[in-house]
């Protein structure tokens, strides 16, 4: 099954937030074999993630062998060393990454859950995101049994309260989780977590900067609430150092940005040696979802995307749950009409 052609597009998303997730935001990554099959992936960075597609990526991967997928998920990532490693280069390699996966799913007939070893099927499992307890709380009218709150643009007291606000509305049998967005210093989320501690919180996710090593490094030891993080971060060799040092008790890969379904599996991997739990960066998009349903013995998925309305066949959420069909592949399509203009 040789590649033929790889493109990409950046579809058109209405709703989208006004900033890098839209400037630098998903592309979709299309990869034709000889053989008559198309893999599809979601990447991102935008533009200059299409430039990475269809340059360097592109001159490397055609004529290859698409089934190595392991093999050019190596050839790729050392081609890209010079000014990949992070950010935009991985963002672009992952949407790839995920298309020959789509393809090794497509070939053996099988939704890429049963290819990972696990079953379609079952009812998981999910959380809603927002940014308000108003948001929140039509969280649990939507059949919700967990949420998360923004809160990293409160002091640590006002994030508490809010906290409080949120229990008041919608009691104590809804799991709520925080997320500080990488807005707050050591002292700030210190604080944030004793307050949260009273309120049951789930965990308290990015409160710092990513390169704060060291103070991820205390939080974890001294917070009474579990420290989640890693929807910015690339690689499994980098998920792997954070779980040498011990710097967050819950991970969270983005498996469209991190380096694809090939690194989300090492860092399952990895997970269960250093007794770390992987919930992933919006899970509840099909990306993550078959590795959530394959790999996790208990399975909790993120809210996706909701500007991502050109994915095709993406399951829905009911009543808190979401539940995988029996495509092969990641099971989505994609209008052709996307492609016209390449």
């Amino acid at each position: 099954m040789k590649i033929i052609n790889i493109r990409a597009v950046q579809p058109d998303a209405p709703g989208s937030p006004p900033d890098w997730r839209t400037w630098l935001g998903q592309i979709l990554v299309r990869i034709d074999t000889d053989d008559g099959l198309t893999g599809y992936g979601v990447g991102g960075g935008g533009r200059a993630g299409i430039h990475v597609v269809e340059t360097a990526l592109r001159h490397l991967l055609t004529g290859q062998d698409a089934t190595d997928v392991e093999g050019l998920w190596q050839q790729m990532y050392r081609d890209t060393l010079p000014y990949g490693q992070k950010g935009l280069a991985l963002m672009a390699m992952s949407g790839v990454d995920l298309a020959l996966w789509d393809l090794r799913g497509k070939r053996a007939g099988k939704p890429l859950a049963e290819v990972l070893g696990g079953q379609v099927g079952k009812r998981m499992p999910c959380y809603k995101t927002g940014w308000s307890p108003a948001e929140i709380e039509t969280g649990r009218s939507e059949g919700f049994r967990a949420v998360k709150l923004q809160v990293g643009k409160l002091s640590a007291e006002q994030a508490i309260a809010q906290v409080g606000r949120v229990r008041d509305l919608i009691g104590p049998d809804v799991r709520i989780m925080t997320d500080a967005f990488l807005g707050w210093d050591l002292d700030t989320a210190l604080r944030a977590a004793a307050g949260f501690a009273s309120y049951d919180v789930g965990w308290l996710e990015e409160p710092l900067p990513l390169d704060d090593l060291p103070g991820y490094e205390r939080l974890a030891k001294e917070s009474p609430v579990p420290i989640a993080g890693g929807e910015h971060e690339y690689t499994a060799a980098a998920f792997e150092m954070w779980m040498q040092r011990g710097l967050h008790h819950v991970v969270q890969p983005d498996v469209c940005w991190c380096g694809g379904l090939t690194e989300l599996v090492k860092i399952y991997r990895m997970a269960e040696t250093y007794h770390v739990q992987v919930c992933p960066h919006r899970g509840c998009e099909v990306w993550s979802l078959h590795a959530i349903a394959a790999l996790n013995a208990e399975p909790l998925a993120e809210s996706g995307r909701p500007w991502m309305t050109w994915v095709q066949g993406q399951p829905e959420i009911e009543q808190g749950e979401i539940q995988l069909g029996h495509a092969p592949g990641f099971g989505v399509t994609f209008d052709e009409q996307l492609w016209d203009s390449k």
